[in-house]
This record gives C-alpha cells, structure tokens and sequence, in this order.
C-alpha cells in the first residue's frame, strides 16, 4: 500500500492524539488510519471480521514503524452492538481526538439489520448518528477534537423522504445508498447547528470514485465499471480529504462545511436545508432510542 499525502501540517503534530476510523480495515478507511498514524496519532481501527482487522491493524503497524494501530470489532448493522462498543471506548478512552465515520456499505439486495432497519439506512447513518452521540460528550472534553462524516458525490443525486426513510418505496440499492449518504451531509449540518461553536468540529467529505469494493457504480455498470476503473481513484488517494479535514490547522475552527477534492464545496441543496435537518435529528433519535446516558439529549 502506498503511503496517503499527509496534511499540511508537522510530522509530529498528532502524537499522543487518539483517533477512531470506522470500517479501516480495508479501503478509504485503512488509508485514512495509515496517513494519521504515519502523523504519529494512535488508530483504533473498527470493522466485524476480527480475522481482518487484526490483520489490517499489524500490516499497519508494520508500515509505520510503531504500534499504533488497534483493531477492536463491532458490529455497525445492530445499535445495542453500537452502544456496547461506545461503553468500551468510554472505558478505554481518557481522551478521544478524532472521530472518522468511514464505514459504509452498498448491497444490491434490500437487506434489513438487527434492528428492522433497511441497510443503508442502518449501518451508514443511523450507526454513525448513535456512536457518535455517545461518544460526544469524551469529545467535548479533549481540546481541538473533530468529526469527519464520509459522504460521497451521491448525496447530490437524491432528496430524502422523510417518510419512507426506509426506502420501502420503489427500492433501488443506489437510491438507499445515495440517500444515505445524503443523510450524513444533514447530520453534519445539525450536529454543528447543536454544537453552536462548542467542540468538536464537524465536517462531511466526499473522497471521490474511488477503486473499491463499496463503489456502487460497479454494480449498475457491469462490464463498463471495466472501462472506468483505470479512472478512479486509489484509496490512499480519496484518504487525502478525510486527513486533511481531520488535521490541518486551517481548518482547526472550521465546522459544519462539505469537503470534496480537499477543498470546500457546495453539497445540494436539500443538504443545506436546516429544516429537514432538524426533523431528520428528531426522527433519528426516535429510531436510535435516543443518545444515551451520559450525552446531552440535544446534541
């Protein structure tokens, strides 16, 4: 694996800073965990297969030089996994510097996890919507600590119907999954709207097509996604706008914004919209059973 661009910042600037990317034991998140331990930050790395994420974590660490990298396993499809992995970490953790919400999936079939919930919907935002409430609160308490939402490009291509959040109507995989991501953009854009100024700083990216197992168009395109891979990304390089969002210092106050390219963008505009936002928060709280204890129950 190549070595992802590190952000501008110094080589040092993460040592003793504690980092958690979600699905990094393959893909984008395996490079985003490489380029902020070759920064010097200690990596938690989140998957299911424990067999892969071991083995992830040592070829890491291997690459770094240092024993930076832990693997710890849950499961991202079932919230009481969710909520046990967060008491965890809160056992763990005196600190918690960065929150990397990286873990996706894309299946052709409608699926529904533990809870009832369509897949999409589950495990790319109703996951990363509960760990992330249940882990605010650890970091409120570390200076300079931040949230990283992947998204993606496909957020543009959908709205969200508040009332089939499920996607039971007219089903497509890429409708769920667009829709998905489109919810993490709202999420970011409330989350910040709750925090008002306060830690951590939250951010959506989008790293881009991307040569992977995830990338959705591979299933639509068939023998086409043939022609168009030689034109997608590497994973180490649609890692780079996670890490820069994750780490440099020009972007240290900033919060609430959509990365694409590792420049700000504009995402759609149903994603500005604060009032769907706002309900989308409301209705995922319902659907989560609520933040926890522990977690202020309006961020």
């Amino acid at each position: 694996m190549s070595s992802p661009s590190p952000a501008p910042s110094d080589s040092n600037a993460l040592n003793d800073r504690v980092a958690i990317v979600t699905g990094g034991t393959d893909g984008i998140g395996r490079a985003t965990a490489q380029g902020l331990a070759q920064l010097g930050a200690r990596v938690i790395i989140v998957g299911r297969d424990f067999e892969k994420g071991a083995a992830a974590a040592a070829h890491l660490n291997q690459i770094c030089g240092a024993a930076r990298v832990e693997f710890l396993r849950t499961d991202l499809a079932s919230l009481a996994a969710v909520r046990t992995f967060a008491g965890e970490l809160l056992r763990r953790l005196d600190r918690l510097d960065l929150l990397i919400n990286n873990a996706g999936v894309y299946i052709e079939e409608r699926a529904t996890s533990a809870d009832g919930f369509e897949m999409h919907f589950a495990v790319n935002h109703l996951a990363p919507f509960l760990l992330t409430n249940l882990l605010l609160d650890r970091l409120r308490a570390t200076p300079g600590s931040r949230v990283v939402n992947v998204s993606s490009f496909a957020h543009r291509y959908v709205s969200l119907d508040l009332d089939d959040l499920q996607t039971e109507k007219g089903f497509s995989p890429l409708k769920a999954y667009n829709r998905s991501k489109l919810a993490n953009v709202l999420f970011t854009r409330q989350l910040t709207r709750l925090l008002d100024g306060n830690a951590p700083t939250v951010n959506a990216v989008d790293p881009g097509p991307v040569r992977s197992a995830l990338n959705p168009r591979s299933g639509i395109l068939g023998l086409g996604s043939r022609l168009i891979r030689p034109f997608l990304r590497s994973p180490e390089q649609g890692a780079r706008t996670s890490i820069r969002v994750a780490t440099s210092l020009d972007l240290a106050n900033i919060s609430g914004r959509y990365f694409s390219g590792e420049r700000e963008r504009q995402p759609s505009r149903q994603a500005q919209d604060d009032t769907v936002a706002a309900r989308l928060w409301e209705r995922s709280a319902e659907l989560t059973g609520g933040p926890g204890e522990g977690t202020n129950s309006g961020a």
